[in-house]
């Protein structure tokens, strides 16, 4: 497993973070039904029948709470008993830029070697299986697109041979897709994970871990504070920070006064580095633009382009894909015009704000 797998597979290993990831991104009316106190993390190792071992998962487990008079089915519904069950979350990290197209199946199988162990360990109750949530959380560039359900995957057929296909459906958080206004939860702390993911500046990432840091003051979150510690040291600092400037801490408020106290200095290197690596850039095609055509403007048009193409990175990390309008004003514009939006695009809230006229 990568360090991206591992850092998230840790924040992941806390009650606190699943318990948020529930409430603030399943909008699921059976969501509302969980008893939080009950949060058991599970083995996430299963052996099958040809030897493969089956551990990059997390598995928690949870049960469903008593329903209320005003819960009860209504006549004519499902009236199952499903207070005191358990329910397994499954959650499944998925933390790749591409798409897996098998990913049901892959999901029916891990399902299946769950099932499996429960029976073989005699955790069944009354020969009946457990629910399974099956959960993938995702952190590509590009939008999730594979099939979301089994039987999308499986050739039609006959009706009376697709009642025999299997069924199964999981449940995507895209974390680039999730849209802005569910970030702004008061005590969710993984909006504000999700929210430093797409942190655009050193300055963005000073203010999102001191959100942070205030949302797990309480003491029960210290072990869920230091994850999210080592997260952001690995994954977050190193898109700004030279390797020799991380410091080990290991608390949130340490990091958020060490980068307070490092965000101008860290902020000038990092444009400077991204202009360096523009020009540098812009020279290389420039000269290979100047061989071709004997013209001297092939610099300047090189340098250009790779500006134009910094910009539209930050933009998309910062604010999504961009509209064709969008690109087409980025592809017509200045030398000079580039340069002042993209340093409107560091401290900008959205998109309208970078273009606006002044």
């Amino acid at each position: 497993m990568s360090t991206h797998d591992n850092a998230y597979k840790n924040v992941f290993s806390h009650p606190k973070a699943v318990q948020d990831l529930l409430r603030g991104f399943v909008h699921e009316d059976w969501v509302q039904q969980l008893d939080y106190t009950t949060l058991e993390k599970v083995s996430g190792s299963y052996v099958s029948d040809d030897l493969r071992d089956r551990e990059d998962d997390i598995i928690w487990r949870i049960r469903m709470r008593a329903q209320t008079p005003s819960e009860a089915p209504a006549q004519g519904e499902d009236k199952t008993e499903t207070a005191g069950e358990w329910l397994y979350v499954y959650l499944l990290l998925e933390f790749q830029s591409s798409n897996d197209t098998y990913m049901a199946v892959r999901i029916l199988t891990y399902i299946g070697l769950l099932y499996q162990d429960l029976i073989k360990s005699g955790q069944t109750s009354a020969r009946k299986l457990p629910a399974v949530f099956p959960l993938v959380l995702y952190n590509g560039e590009r939008p999730w697109s594979a099939a979301r359900e089994l039987e999308e995957l499986i050739e039609p057929v006959p009706p009376s041979l697709g009642a025999y296909r299997p069924r199964l459906r999981y449940f995507v958080m895209d974390e680039g897709r999730v849209p802005e206004a569910s970030l702004h939860q008061a005590d969710n702390a993984i909006a504000s994970l999700v929210q430093l993911e797409r942190s655009a500046s050193p300055q963005d990432i000073a203010n999102m871990v001191g959100q942070l840091a205030h949302k797990l003051q309480a003491p029960q979150n210290r072990e869920l504070r230091r994850a999210l510690t080592v997260w952001v040291r690995r994954l977050v600092l190193r898109r700004f920070v030279p390797e020799g400037e991380i410091i080990e801490l290991e608390d949130l408020p340490e990091v958020h006064h060490m980068i307070s106290e490092r965000v101008e200095s860290w902020t000038q290197q990092w444009l400077k580095q991204g202009m360096q690596q523009g020009m540098q850039q812009g020279m290389q095609q420039g000269m290979q633009q100047g061989m071709q055509q004997g013209k001297l403007e092939g610099k300047l048009e090189g340098k250009l382009e790779a500006e134009a193409d910094m910009l539209r990175r930050l933009l998309v990390r910062r604010f999504g894909p961009l509209s064709p309008e969008v690109l087409a004003q980025i592809d017509a514009a200045s030398a000079e015009q580039i340069e002042a939006w993209f340093d409107r695009s560091l401290d900008a809230s959205n998109m309208t704000q970078v273009f606006a006229s002044h």
